[in-house]
């Protein structure tokens, strides 16, 4: 008895289930009046591009190998160098967030949100955390979050019942909202 636009996930598979969880939680946020801030995402695309034009400059340079070691040598560097430099963007300011976003509109906040989720492989449990995107703003709420078993959303088939789902990620969204900063 599953609708036609039912969200199903194999739940031996704990990516999948993440995943769809994960997808869901954005679509809720942005239903929210907030918007995807895509900065990160894009300056994570400009790095790989321009890995990428390192490596095919390194494999189609015009002259053979043995006159060009110095110049293969420069580009190994630089892939490295850049790889380096992107594994430390997605180390530092990505960590476990799937998605980053501007203030709502017509809010009085100033800051974003970055909404964090983790699964834990062999664990039933879905940690869903909310965070302001700037932690040092006057405007920033302190970080909220959920521990909850995945079945609580799941059917038997695998179908994730999604009217749950909405209100606990609903409700984690009020809280953030209405939870004043402590002052230091």
């Amino acid at each position: 008895m599953a609708t036609k636009n039912a969200k199903k996930a194999n739940l031996l598979d704990h990516h999948s289930l993440k995943h769809l969880l994960d997808e869901s939680v954005s679509e809720i946020v942005t239903s929210r009046g907030y918007v995807e801030d895509v900065r990160l995402s894009n300056v994570k695309l400009i790095m790989g591009t321009v890995i990428i034009i390192i490596a095919l400059v390194a494999q189609f340079y015009k002259k053979k190998f043995p006159e060009n070691r110095d110049f293969l040598i420069g580009c190994i560097i630089l892939y490295v160098v850049f790889n380096g430099i992107l594994q430390f963007i997605v180390y530092t300011k990505e960590k476990n967030a799937i998605l980053f976003t501007y203030p709502p509109a017509g809010s009085f906040t100033s800051t974003g949100l970055v909404v964090s989720s983790k699964l834990p492989r062999f664990s039933d449990l879905y940690t869903l955390s909310i965070s302001s995107s700037d932690p040092e703003s006057i405007s920033a709420n302190n970080p909220v979050e959920f521990t909850k078993s995945v079945t609580r959303w799941f059917t038997k088939d695998g179908v994730l019942v999604e009217g749950l789902f909405w209100k606990d990620v609903e409700a984690l969204i009020d809280d953030y909202a209405k939870e004043p900063k402590k002052s230091k």
